[in-house]
């Protein structure tokens, strides 16, 4: 079938670049990755994580981006101009478009279904674009901008878990549709900033996608996984089944919050509040002995007389009630329709804020089911500081950049409607937001 694109115009089949960049627009950082893809050694489905070279990396505090969302484009443009320039400087290449990771946005996920009878008792293409175009005719993405719609799965006369049924035997063809959506003005401005760096964004990835490209295993999208990717500001829920994206969300806490408790908590500069975390932050209550002391520099005072000595257990018992609240949260997340489904037993979590000591066995407490900690894939050349958690994000849009999604084609009339729903917003970005062809 053909691929519709949701988003961007990206590259025509057969003159795809052999050079690709991402840009992942954080709350605490802003990251950009060069990479030249590789020609596959064999034909077949080869894993993009094997084709990329890194021949560039630059990063940069973030500015101007708030819980996801840009809130000065002007600081935002700067910190974006820094982090390519280095990346540029260090691949000695220079970029023009780019793949952008999606944080914030409120994304929300649907999934529809479509029955039809197949006409000759055996799948056609044209009971499966059927089946699909009554998939599509309950979508109403209203003002929303849609960001990706793929096939979840098909039931074929009862049987689920059909990933393609053309060419089999069967009576009624179900056929399952998900779609997210994202909050338009957030992508506009987001758009925004990356054109005013003089970058065209030409695809866009959700957070939680692009960190599952990173750090889940082939058998882990194949059977099923929940992916929570903790960031600075947010933290945001996937859901994949059969190698799809089945549903995403996200929760507005994440890494920033713990580190404002630490400096409210011990009444300290945020700067030592985030090198505790970092340095001793433990979540499990004994994590600590009560013996164990730290230096804590008071907040507005100077001197070495102004330090206060308090036990570890102290950062234990403020770390753990806002973690406690962030899984109580994604926990609350998962158990509405949307995240139904198979993949919710196993629970794979990155971002900067799952290298916390103990953080694996508090979520398998709250969650209730098996958590494993994910890490950013080794792409060959990705420098060593960038092989942690905290980096799944940017990793997992390069991995798009290099094999990004095919989806179904959408049939005419429902390509139609998608148009129209969208146009008012397509007049005023142009290339920007999300396109049905």
């Amino acid at each position: 079938m053909s691929v519709v694109q949701l988003h961007g115009r990206g590259s025509k089949s057969g003159s795809r670049a052999t050079v690709v960049a991402a840009l992942d627009i954080g709350s605490t950082k802003i990251c950009c990755i060069i990479a030249e893809v590789q020609p596959p050694k064999q034909r077949g489905q080869v894993d993009p994580r094997q084709l990329l070279k890194v021949i560039g990396f630059g990063q940069t505090l973030s500015r101007g981006v708030r819980s996801g969302a840009i809130v000065d484009v002007n600081d935002a443009e700067c910190a974006i101009r820094l982090a390519v320039d280095a990346a540029e400087r260090m691949a000695s290449v220079a970029i023009n478009d780019v793949y952008v990771s999606v944080s914030g946005g409120r994304p929300q996920s649907h999934c529809h279904s479509g029955r039809v009878r197949t006409q000759t008792g055996v799948v056609s293409p044209r009971d499966i674009e059927n089946a699909v175009s009554a998939a599509l005719t309950q979508v109403s993405v209203g003002k929303r901008t849609l960001m990706h719609l793929a096939p979840v799965g098909h039931k074929l006369d009862g049987v689920a878990n059909i990933l393609s049924p053309l060419g089999m035997h069967g009576e009624e063809l179900v056929s399952d549709i998900g779609v997210t959506t994202i909050e338009p003005t957030y992508l506009r401005n987001l758009a925004l900033a990356v054109e005013r760096a003089h970058l065209r964004a030409i695809g866009y990835i959700v957070a939680p996608y692009a960190a599952a490209k990173s750090a889940l295993t082939a058998d882990e999208f194949a059977l099923g996984s929940l992916v929570v990717d903790m960031g600075g500001a947010l933290t945001s829920i996937g859901l994949f089944n059969n190698g799809q994206l089945v549903a995403a969300d996200s929760v507005p806490l994440g890494g920033l919050h713990v580190t404002n408790d630490i400096a409210q908590g011990l009444s300290t500069t945020i700067a030592h509040a985030e090198r505790m975390k970092t340095l001793w932050g433990n979540v499990l209550p004994d994590g600590h002995g009560e013996r164990e002391m730290l230096a804590v520099p008071m907040l507005g005072e100077r001197g070495v007389d102004t330090v206060q000595k308090v036990p570890k257990s102290h950062l234990t018992n403020i770390l753990r009630p806002r973690l406690e609240e962030i899984f109580e949260l994604v926990r609350d997340k998962i158990s509405t329709p949307a995240f139904s489904g198979q993949g919710q037993g196993r629970v794979v979590l990155t971002g900067g804020g799952s290298q916390l000591s103990g953080i694996r066995e508090l979520a398998t407490a709250v969650l209730g089911c098996q958590v494993r900690l994910g890490q950013a894939a080794p792409l060959a050349g990705l420098p060593d500081h960038a092989r942690h958690a905290g980096f799944t994000v940017a990793a997992g849009t390069l991995c798009y950049a290099a094999q990004p999604d095919k989806h179904y084609a959408v049939p005419q009339e429902a390509a139609v409607a998608f148009q129209r729903a969208q146009m008012g917003y397509v007049r005023r970005v142009g290339q920007w937001l999300a396109e049905a062809l």
